[in-house]
């Protein structure tokens, strides 16, 4: 056995990101990467870890309303390390903007099928996306909730609706795909959806579609009247 290869739960974050890709890190070894160094006391992963916690279950988005005299005051931060990520909050802040200004509106569910058909009908796994709208269903976010096996994927009520709290929407539309390339949906997809739709609408969120992508077809389940919201 080669012993200079390390298992994936030894890898520090910047051997992971180069080995998985940065896609693969949690928020803590992003974070670990920009603060690259800690102290005696406290080392770079605890230093990330510990700001998560002081984000107080805001995650990462609580960084952006900490500021530069609280952040250098954690452990393992300081003071040219709290400018550092308050300036990536800033980019991150940008960036954002400049995507929404590009992100497309949504009419019909034509239109969600042709703008992730491309990237999700040859999946070897399901994966189920999430698409957060604002009140004029123009996209604010994008992001993959689940990734599951070859015919099921987890569809949390309470991961999705976290999401959509987090990111302000009005409302929202789910696309998981079929690898077997029939979108006809399960049972479990149309309970499922059911119990998402009637999470959401307790927090003042529309489930507006749940689209299942198969290879170069779909179905809608708004269009065809599969579950009533």
């Amino acid at each position: 056995m080669n012993k200079s290869i390390k298992s994936y739960d030894a890898m520090l974050p910047f051997e992971k990101s180069e080995a998985y890709g940065f896609e693969s890190l949690t928020d803590e070894e992003l974070l670990a990467i920009i603060i690259r160094s800690g102290t005696k006391q406290c080392s770079c992963m605890e230093a990330a870890s510990g700001l998560v916690k002081h984000t107080k279950g805001q995650g990462i988005i609580g960084l952006q309303r900490l500021s530069v005299n609280e952040l250098s005051q954690l452990p393992g931060i300081g003071r040219v390390k709290a400018v550092q990520l308050k300036s990536i909050c800033e980019l991150s802040r940008r960036m954002a903007r400049q995507n929404r200004q590009s992100m497309p509106r949504f009419t019909s569910s034509s239109e969600v099928v042709e703008y992730l058909m491309e990237d999700m009908r040859h999946l070897p796994q399901e994966h189920l996306k999430l698409l957060l709208l604002d009140t004029k269903c123009k996209l604010i976010h994008v992001e993959t909730i689940s990734i599951g096996t070859v015919n099921s994927t987890i569809m949390s009520p309470r991961e999705i609706c976290r999401q959509a709290l987090l990111h302000d929407c009005t409302g929202m539309i789910l696309a998981h795909n079929h690898p077997t390339g029939d979108p006809s949906p399960s049972r479990e997809d149309i309970l499922a959806t059911g119990r998402i739709a009637k999470a959401a609408e307790l927090i003042g969120i529309s489930l507006i579609d749940h689209i299942i992508i198969g290879d170069n077809t779909y179905i809608s389940m708004k269009d065809n009247s599969m579950i009533q919201w």
